[in-house]
């Protein structure tokens, strides 16, 4: 009965931290950022004390450093970003209308091409390739771009009230010193709350943990950092309209696998065929988007990522879309180790199962003795 009782326990209080978690998301923001920082930044906090500083100054140097360069990329990029994005608002009806032409007389001519093989494959009866193809290709622009007119209103609004940016510049520094002057003491206490019979136990999820989410969270960081320069300055440099902020936007979405490059495609491919003329601007633009695949598919992620992070990308995009629909863009940022911490749990649990009676449909050795040899050995 103990075990059932811990597993209760447990179960329990993961049940009310998700609660609070849910109720306390509009203000939970900068505390989920800043911890999230001290667990990035506590390596680094460590190899500088094990270079002779001390804990307190070497927090104070990673926090200064970290602060003032968050501070410097603000005042270089948030002038721009906020004048292309508010243009792009403004351009995105009269975008959507030229793209809806474009995509309706391409595809006319693409599907009376294609026309012979859909015959073969008889699905070409029902399609029309002169006057089917206009208002099919036309209806599906005009409302991906309703969605996306949605989309962006609502993360700014939501962006808005939830975030809080000015609780999240002045308080997310704060707590960030303070967790990571403290965490080799905050980590100690959590260890010392584990019942001492599963504790070896849980060291070892917590080692596995531990691995999955600072392989992802360090190395997918790096990524996105390259990405969304590597985006912003190359569809900046081909002449690309809005091209400094469809990089940066590709490369922080691409924290979500696939996401952030489908993203940059389709917005930078549709800019480039609005903004024409010719195809000389679209081969530029597909130029920049596949030297950065390649780069992050071949070099930067095999090598900062890895392999062994244990996180699969569909469970990681479901545990994202998931976290952030129930608890905003907090849950973006506990969406990682939340994932983490599920999947070392299933795995573990998985594993338990392999190996009891349930799974091998054999009996424990005790019941498989006589009555009277186990009562000579109580303890085997």
């Amino acid at each position: 009965m103990r075990v059932e009782r811990q597993i209760v326990f447990w179960l329990g209080a993961a049940a009310l931290t998700a609660f609070l978690l849910w109720g306390l998301s509009g203000v939970m923001m900068p505390f989920a950022a800043g911890l999230a920082l001290a667990y990035l930044l506590d390596p680094l906090a460590t190899r500088l004390e094990r270079m002779g500083m001390s804990r307190l100054v070497a927090t104070l140097v990673i926090v200064g450093v970290f602060g003032v360069g968050i501070l410097l990329a603000l005042i270089a990029l948030a002038p721009a970003l906020i004048h292309q994005s508010v243009q792009f608002l403004e351009r995105l009806p009269a975008y959507a209308g030229r793209l809806q032409v474009i995509v309706a007389q391409n595809g006319a001519e693409l599907l009376a091409r294609m026309r012979p093989a859909l015959d073969y494959l008889g699905v070409g009866a029902n399609i029309d390739a002169a006057e089917g193809a206009g208002p099919v290709a036309s209806d599906l622009v005009a409302q991906a771009a309703k969605w996306s007119t949605t989309v962006l209103g609502s993360l700014w609004q939501g962006g808005q009230a939830v975030l809080g940016v000015v609780s999240l510049l002045v308080v997310t520094p704060v707590v960030t010193f303070y967790l990571l002057l403290d965490w080799r003491r905050l980590v100690a206490t959590l260890d010392n709350l584990v019942p001492i019979d599963h504790r070896d136990v849980v060291r070892g999820l917590a080692r596995e943990m531990d691995a999955a989410m600072a392989g992802f969270l360090r190395g997918q960081s790096l990524v996105c950092l390259f990405l969304g320069m590597w985006y912003g300055l190359g569809f900046s440099m081909v002449g690309l309209n809005f091209g400094l902020l469809i990089g940066i936007t590709a490369g922080v979405l691409s924290f979500i696998p696939y996401v952030g490059s489908l993203t940059g495609l389709i917005l930078s491919v549709g800019v480039a065929l609005v903004q024409g003329p010719g195809w000389g601007l679209f081969a530029m633009v597909m130029a920049v988007q596949i030297s950065g695949q390649f780069l992050e598919g071949n070099i930067l992620t095999p090598r900062l990522v890895g392999e062994a992070v244990g996180l699969h990308p569909v469970w990681l995009m479901f545990a994202l879309l998931a976290s952030g629909s129930l608890f905003g863009f907090t849950g973006l940022i506990l969406a990682v180790p939340i994932a983490a911490v599920i999947g070392v749990l299933t795995r573990f649990a998985v594993r338990q199962y392999v190996a009891s009676p349930l799974y091998t449909g054999a009996e424990p050795p005790s019941a498989l003795r006589p009555p009277s040899e186990a009562a000579r050995n109580p303890h085997a």
